[in-house]
């Protein structure tokens, strides 16, 4: 769907809006030219005859063209698109960048300086492709932040203008009643704010459903790290939390994420968070993060209906439906993570990575974690890394080439790249090879489509799920599943992960006593 001439999927986008087909909602809207009014696919509202409808890829889009937002499916509270994990192409990276806030941070000149194109060229391919340029889109952007914080949180409406990144209270309220057609304090009345200790803010984040949030939460638990993450449990051992502290543009901050209990009818699946920053601007770039973290703007279905094609695979499909991958918080830390980590136990790996942030790592204020310590940043690292790391030589020569690259900016490695960007990059640092360069690449890209087959866990869960068992032919084999290979990977991590879970859970009900 562009934003010129005839729409060639009008007629597919039609039929699923008529089917009120809730797995596409924030994968595109429907513009009703009657009313002036752009829904959701699976608003419950009459279906207008197909003549009378327009479909928009994004919600700014409808903006510009005079649409405002239905009130009664909320268009602006659904799960964002998974098309931007998917498209390679220069508006699939610039939106990634527009969700993080570079728009607000560094303006539409920043914006195009990381993807390498001049500000008028990236403003027509983003026109041409998503119906409104750069400006436009960080203005939805905004606008969808402040829906959110108006309907579930009790920040008080001023904050919460500053919070979703508007100049002014004028600017925010004039905004406001544009999209959606009331006032701040009108969406205000529907809120339904949960109560939280320690000044929290709490903000839900939706998911498509089904949602393996368990899942995630074990993944992180197992690999926590003291003084920067924390897991809260259940007096049987089940992980109900993972929260962690995060360096933002201003300033540290901090959350708690949990998995939402939907209702009856299975609204409200997603993420609880509870947030404390430093400066509420930064909050929609936490925000986003925390999306990509739980991965929450994937689509399910399409992914399990994939992996479920292949008979082998249905059985691990039905145990955990809506498996997700673990993003990255922060770009920098997954990499040093990542190369510390490599060929040897997680155990193992989160003892030198705790080393590292116990000697190295930033305290923060009281006020956002009691005795917390950032991950420390690439030129720490590069300054005073030699002193701390331990391990054979070469890999600590190797991690400090990488934080000098980081800090010095000659090595980049951000979310909006283009996959061979990221790995390009990374394989022309001495002593980095495809593994690393994959690892990193589908948890800081995201990308829905990496197979690590070389890993020996995966070859080990890949037997266990039936799966050939060399690395060669489990390769092969996974073509099958394309362009879902990251998911096939996580289904072979599945195993080893459910067994450290049960077993730190049973660790919890049955502490070790020292013994005299």
């Amino acid at each position: 769907m562009t934003a010129t001439g005839p729409d060639p999927l009008h007629d597919e986008r039609y039929r699923i809006a008529a089917s009120r087909d809730a797995r596409f909602d924030g994968q595109f809207v429907t513009a009703v030219h009657s009313t002036g009014i752009y829904c959701r696919p699976s608003c419950p509202a009459r279906t207008p005859r197909s003549t009378g409808v327009t479909f928009y890829r994004t919600s700014a889009a409808a903006h510009l063209a005079g649409f405002r937002a239905c009130k009664r499916c909320l268009p602006e509270a659904t799960p964002g698109s998974p098309e931007w994990d998917l498209r390679e192409d220069v508006a699939g990276r610039a939106m990634r960048l527009v969700l993080d806030g570079v728009v607000e941070r560094e303006g539409v000149p920043g914006l195009a300086a990381r993807v390498g194109y001049s500000e008028r060229h990236l403003g027509r391919i983003m026109t041409e492709e998503l119906g409104a340029g750069p400006k436009a889109l960080s203005r939805a952007h905004r606008a969808q932040t402040a829906r959110t914080l108006l309907t579930s949180s009790d920040l008080p409406i001023a904050d919460v203008a500053f919070a979703a990144g508007f100049a002014s209270v004028r600017q925010f309220n004039d905004t406001v009643r544009e999209v959606f057609a009331v006032t701040p304090s009108e969406l205000r009345a529907r809120r339904r704010v949960r109560p939280v200790a320690d000044g929290g803010l709490h903000v839900h984040l939706p998911a498509r459903a089904p949602f393996d949030g368990q899942g995630l939460l074990d993944w992180h638990a197992l690999h926590a790290l003291p003084g920067l993450e924390h897991v809260v449990r259940s007096a049987d051992g089940t992980v109900t939390s993972y929260g962690r502290l995060v360096a933002l543009p201003g300033g540290p901050g901090w959350f708690s994420a949990s998995a939402a209990v939907p209702d009856a009818a299975g609204r409200g699946t997603g993420v609880d968070l509870v947030v404390r920053v430093t400066d509420l601007s930064d909050l929609p770039t936490l925000v986003a993060r925390v999306r990509a973290l739980f991965d929450l703007d994937a689509d399910p279905v399409a992914v399990d209906s994939v992996l479920a094609s292949v008979p082998t695979l249905v059985p691990a499909v039905e145990r955990v439906p809506g498996i997700r991958l673990p993003g990255a918080i922060d770009a920098h830390e997954v990499v040093f993570r990542t190369l510390i980590g490599q060929q040897v136990s997680v155990a193992a790996a989160r003892t030198a990575q705790g080393r590292l942030v116990a000697a190295l790592g930033t305290p923060v204020p009281t006020a956002i974690a009691s005795d917390g310590l950032l991950f420390p940043s690439a030129a720490d690292i590069a300054s005073r890394g030699g002193a701390v790391l331990r391990g054979p030589g070469a890999r600590i020569q190797t991690i400090l080439r990488v934080a000098e690259a980081l800090a010095d900016g000659s090595l980049v490695v951000d979310g909006g790249q283009s996959l061979d960007d990221l790995r390009n990059g990374l394989l022309a640092v001495r002593g980095i090879g495809p593994w690393t360069a994959d690892y990193v690449a589908l948890r800081v890209r995201h990308h829905p489509d990496l197979f690590l087959h070389t890993d020996l866990a995966v070859r080990n869960g890949a037997q266990e799920l039936g799966l050939p068992g060399s690395a060669r032919e489990l390769s092969l084999w996974s073509d099958q599943v394309a362009p879902w290979r990251s998911y096939l990977t996580m289904h072979c991590w599945r195993p080893i992960v459910d067994r450290a879970a049960l077993a730190a859970r049973a660790a919890h009900q049955n502490p070790r006593k020292d013994t005299p």
